[in-house]
């Protein structure tokens, strides 16, 4: 679509994700991949490394992934009805796309990092056609009860905690892995190239696998996200009188839950139950309301602005910039770069952020100032359409 018929608040609301993406994601890149839900699996314990992880808990985890995903929906019917209206099949463009985005995204999984979201937003985006001509309400509902089959399935894993048979296996994925599962992870992503896609590939829980952990979660976000569009929540269209309304109400709220399950953690001493209750039983919900009060906070404030047009900027190539964070992190951790992995606590490996931030806002206005793109946007808009789209601007 052309620049004049995008919808800014739709590409401030994406560049902000992205940014938040890249605090949640960065101990997944320093340190070995428990240490993402547990600080007892690696990067230290320490009052500097518990301090981080309480506040990318609290603020970021969850958070960011949930207003990603509500974006993406919002996008979706976005990109459906306004190929309907130009005469072609919205439905066919769509599916299209996703086929295009599991390539990509299947890729960036096996070649750079095991927590590529760009797959399973693929699959869950399928799933998430049959919404397109539901009213608002409609998607609501449905939205809230993806989020309640979420809830259920971690609580499930909650009581899969106390079998004897099943709580290993969760151990090495969210709590505190064997020593030797530990120096293996540590040693192949290290290691080369290869070494480091053979570990991915042998431990990856695969397509289906993420579907049925993460895809009601997934789908709860995106349908919520075609909601705040069908509204005009997510377009910008409300005044800011509601936005301030809505922040009002819901960011109190969604601190207040939020800080209770950090508390809960660091109290339980991190047990298995303990982290994975606040990950996979109360976060699916509890995250929701910060989600809504970050997006209203930020589309009362920033339209309109230098820093708005930065973030819109950074928005509008939000895949190719979020490639790029996971290509720079992966150069400065894995083996095939500086093999920095697992060598970081977690609070130092934070020290990248602003130096990261900065590539991100400064380079995408910067390329979107002589093409029309992001390199992976025309790269994913050329193949889905089956003809190379024009890049360079004028």
């Amino acid at each position: 679509m052309s620049d004049a018929n995008r919808l800014v608040a739709l590409d401030i609301l994406r560049g902000v994700a992205v940014l938040g993406i890249t605090v949640a994601n960065l101990p997944g890149f320093a340190l070995p991949q428990a240490a993402y839900f547990s600080p007892l699996a690696a990067g230290g314990t320490g009052p500097a490394d518990l301090t981080a992880w309480a506040l990318t808990f609290v603020l970021v985890e969850g958070k960011m992934r949930g207003l990603f995903a509500a974006l993406f929906g919002a996008s979706l019917l976005l990109v459906v009805e306004r190929a309907d209206a130009a005469g072609q099949n919205g439905a066919a463009v769509h599916l299209r796309r996703m086929g295009v985005l599991y390539l990509i995204g299947a890729a960036h999984l096996y070649l750079l990092w095991y927590g590529d979201i760009l797959h399973h937003y693929a699959l869950v985006g399928v799933a998430a056609l049959l919404f397109v001509h539901a009213p608002a309400r409609v998607l609501l509902l449905a939205a809230m009860a993806a989020l309640l089959v979420a809830t259920i399935g971690g609580v499930g894993l909650v009581q899969a905690a106390a079998l004897p048979a099943s709580r290993a296996a969760l151990e090495q994925s969210f709590g505190r892995p064997p020593a030797p599962l530990l120096a293996s992870e540590i040693a192949a992503l290290r290691g080369s190239l290869a070494d480091g896609i053979a570990w991915r590939w042998r431990h990856d829980a695969g397509a289906l696998g993420g579907l049925l952990a993460n895809g009601p979660e997934t789908l709860g976000y995106m349908l919520l996200g075609m909601t705040a569009y069908r509204s005009g929540f997510a377009t910008g269209a409300w005044s800011r009188r509601r936005y301030v309304a809505v922040a009002a109400l819901t960011l109190p709220l969604g601190l207040a839950a939020e800080l209770a399950l950090a508390r809960h953690g660091i109290a339980r001493g991190f047990t298995l139950e303990a982290v994975l209750t606040a990950s996979f039983a109360l976060g699916p919900l509890i995250h929701a309301p910060l989600v809504a009060g970050y997006a209203a906070l930020l589309l009362c404030w920033l339209p309109g602005t230098r820093a708005g047009e930065r973030l819109a900027a950074l928005g509008r190539s939000a895949l190719s910039n979020y490639l790029l964070s996971s290509l720079v992190l992966a150069a400065i951790f894995y083996g095939w770069g500086l093999g920095q992995f697992a060598r970081w606590g977690r609070a130092e490996s934070y020290a990248l952020l602003p130096p990261l931030w900065a590539l991100l806002l400064l380079g995408a206005p910067l390329w979107l100032a002589r093409f029309r793109y992001g390199p992976a946007e025309w790269m994913w808009r050329s193949i889905a359409r089956g003809q190379a789209q024009p890049m360079r601007r004028g």
